[in-house]
């Protein structure tokens, strides 16, 4: 999946910045396809500060569920609203405010670790010294420093993750969307991922889907169970009744 020039667009003041409302507020979020995998009467709302799990098992309707959140699917039926703006009224506004990183991350395997964020900032709308800024602040945040010069293709899989999740956030976006992010990354490369989410979801609204259990409770303050496109449970994470409420909820 490549960079979208579309989301290239200065993103206007958001309603969060002026009132306590929701970051994200979507709404019976309803897409039917062929395939089987759609997603039925789907509604959430998340504040800043929400690290929100999309637990579910393989086939479930994560996937399909954050491409609608993120703009790339339009739902049969259903809103959604990122930050105040309508993604069906003003879908340019409202995905300049989206951070996404699907669950394979648009890299660019020729290109530099600096110079793919430099491209990913100007895509966005950064230049001059705010991209300067921002490209410096990603690259710490996701300890890129040592690897910032090296090609992309080279680079193992835990730091493309990294690599993934810096261009999903370097606008600083109110919204993060997460597909799978800790997919194949080995133990120690788990908890770094953790740590990143956790460090994201502070000033932002933060969702990721993940098919671990054990990736909910280490990371998230909230977990949305989703099994066969419905959600059938959105609760505080926590709680020694969980594990038997996810096995309960998708068998």
């Amino acid at each position: 999946m490549a960079l979208q020039a579309s989301d290239s667009v200065d993103a206007p003041e958001a309603l969060s910045v002026r009132t306590n409302a929701p970051l994200l507020e979507a709404q019976g979020l309803t897409l039917h396809r062929g395939d089987g995998v759609g997603v039925y009467d789907i509604s959430l709302s998340l504040r800043r500060g929400d690290i929100l799990g999309l637990l579910g098992l393989n086939g479930a309707g994560k996937s399909t569920t954050l491409r609608i959140l993120s703009g790339l699917l339009v739902p049969d039926e259903g809103s959604v609203r990122i930050d105040g703006f309508s993604m069906e009224d003003t879908p340019l506004q409202a995905r300049a405010h989206i951070g996404y990183l699907p669950d394979q991350p648009p890299l660019y395997d020729d290109m530099r670790v600096a110079e793919y964020l430099r491209l990913a900032g100007r895509v966005r709308g950064l230049s001059g010294d705010r991209l300067i800024e921002r490209q410096a602040r990603v690259t710490e945040q996701c300890a890129l420093g040592d690897v910032q010069r090296k090609i992309i293709g080279t680079l193992s899989k835990g730091f493309r993750q990294r690599v993934g999740l810096a261009q999903a956030i370097i606008h600083q976006p109110s919204v993060v969307l997460l597909d799978e992010p800790a997919s194949g990354l080995d133990p120690q490369q788990m908890d770094s991922m953790r740590q990143l989410i956790r460090d994201t979801g502070k000033e932002q609204a933060l969702i990721f889907s993940t098919h671990l259990l054990a990736e909910v409770t280490a990371t998230c303050n909230r977990v949305a169970i989703i099994h066969a496109g419905r959600l059938v449970a959105d609760r505080p994470c926590g709680g020694d009744d969980l594990e038997q409420l996810f096995r309960r909820t998708t068998t």
